[in-house]
């Protein structure tokens, strides 16, 4: 055995070892409580250094699941210990500020940051959140300022592009395309699939085919597994299902073990296509080459909600049940949404039971808001109200208010029982937990049922 091999395979254990153990204390705080900089400083208290790699590699994976506001923590506590942020680190920084702050908060930040730190990157990135936002006039704006100072790229055009898609000008992409071209910009994978999509939404599926075309003969290296997933679902949307199928084999064709991603694609299309068959067995496949996560059984959760499963929801959530290690409530909703859909009350009450007691706090809104909607449907007031007052005791700043489909419920049950007292006690438990209902009268009023709402 070569003895300084075996002591570098060591270090490098240990070093991952490390990683994975901070990485897992973050990633967990939503459950255990507790801050990011009380972690970090608690980890550096106990004598482990940290490498700023190791916390960008952190906030990259708190990003990837959607946890922004502790992966801006974590880029706060970087610029408290003074570390030296690189080009890139202040337009994440800009990123998780929109994110969790708002616009206004990223705008000053950008605006606060030194001349140095506004390059092409933090630029791109205040870019990226007009877009997101959908205001075309600061987009536009800001684009022609990047232009002018030489920073615009692929990725720019490509956020206008989304923009367009977004709100619902899809014509307005293929001249963002030649601008592009004119410029000689290298064209990416995800510009083409924009590109097509945009002829998907204007109903040219001819256009479809010519970009797809372009892309094998001009840029055959970009096409990749995202690209024919891209094919599939254009030709789901468009119920020619034998196409969708072909290029779901292409992307089976291309897609590795480790890409999970590729695999939820698969479960979801396929269920696209009402082909159960195929969605068990790329389930079953993805069970032996990948682990499983959250993200795994809530597409085929979805997968087969998609295609009445009822049956293969139940199975699938119960086997996940019996084997997380952290509770997710979208796995719940769905399983208590098939639950109530077959009747199932005390089932779906059961699971909503279980949830509360694993994660100690909510909120359940959503839920309690099926509950609602199921209970009223049957008549079963009592019920409603009992879940609407579990979901108002769990309102914090005001975080929350019953949607207009659960009001219309309620308003239409007092229609149907001609009571019109009970528009006046829906009234009194909003303002039991301090809910204004001036809202709650223009409901009754556009439902036309008459109403006096105590002051």
């Amino acid at each position: 055995m070569n003895y300084n091999g075996g002591k570098w395979l060591l270090r490098r254990l240990c070093t991952e070892a490390k990683k994975l153990n901070l990485y897992q204390k973050l990633s967990k705080l939503e459950m255990t409580g507790g801050t990011v900089t009380h972690t970090l400083n608690q980890y550096v208290m106990q004598g482990k250094a940290i490498r700023k790699e190791e916390l960008e590699r952190c906030v990259k994976q708190l990003r990837k699941y959607r946890k922004f506001q502790h992966a801006l923590e974590i880029m706060e506590w970087m610029e408290m210990r003074k570390v030296n942020f690189a080009s890139d680190n202040h337009a994440v920084h800009l990123d998780l500020v929109s994110k969790t702050k708002g616009l206004v908060a990223a705008e000053n930040y950008f605006n606060d940051l030194p001349p140095q730190s506004k390059n092409k990157y933090t630029y791109g990135a205040l870019l990226n959140c007009y877009c997101k936002e959908l205001m075309t006039d600061k987009a536009l704006a800001h684009f022609e300022k990047m232009d002018e100072l030489g920073y615009v790229t692929n990725l720019a055009f490509n956020n206008l592009m989304s923009l367009y898609m977004r709100l619902g000008q899809p014509e307005k992409v293929p001249p963002l395309v030649q601008d592009l071209k004119q410029r000689k910009i290298p064209m990416a994978a995800f510009t083409y699939h924009v590109w097509m999509n945009s002829y998907a939404s204007l109903n040219d599926l001819d256009g479809v085919v010519r970009v797809y075309e372009e892309m094998k003969r001009e840029d055959g290296n970009e096409i990749n597994w995202q690209t024919y997933s891209n094919l599939a679902a254009i030709h789901v949307k468009a119920k020619d299902f034998e196409k969708a199928d072909s290029m779901l084999k292409m992307v089976e064709k291309e897609v590795k073990p480790q890409q999970r991603e590729a695999y939820h694609f698969l479960l979801s299309q396929y269920a696209g296509t009402s082909n159960s068959g195929e969605v068990y067995r790329v389930w079953n496949t993805l069970k032996t080459v990948s682990p499983v996560t959250n993200l795994s059984y809530l597409t085929m959760l979805q997968s087969l909600r998609r295609l009445n499963d009822m049956e293969g929801i139940i199975n699938c959530f119960k086997e996940w049940e019996s084997n997380c290690n952290n509770h997710d409530i979208r796995l719940v909703t769905i399983a208590i949404g098939a639950y109530l859909s077959q009747n199932l009350y005390d089932e779906a009450e059961s699971v909503l039971k279980d949830a509360m007691r694993r994660r100690n706090k909510g909120p359940f809104f959503k839920i309690h808001e099926m509950f609602m909607m199921f209970c009223l449907e049957k008549s079963q007031l009592d019920g409603a109200v009992s879940h609407l007052e579990a979901a108002l005791s769990e309102v914090k700043n005001d975080e929350w208010r019953p949607s207009s489909e659960v009001v219309s419920a309620f308003l239409k049950y007092y229609e149907e029982k001609t009571d019109v007292d009970g528009v006046e006690e829906l009234s009194r438990i909003l303002k039991t937990h301090n809910f204004d209902d001036s809202w709650l009268k223009s409901s009754a009023e556009i439902n036309q049922i008459p109403v006096e709402i105590a002051k």
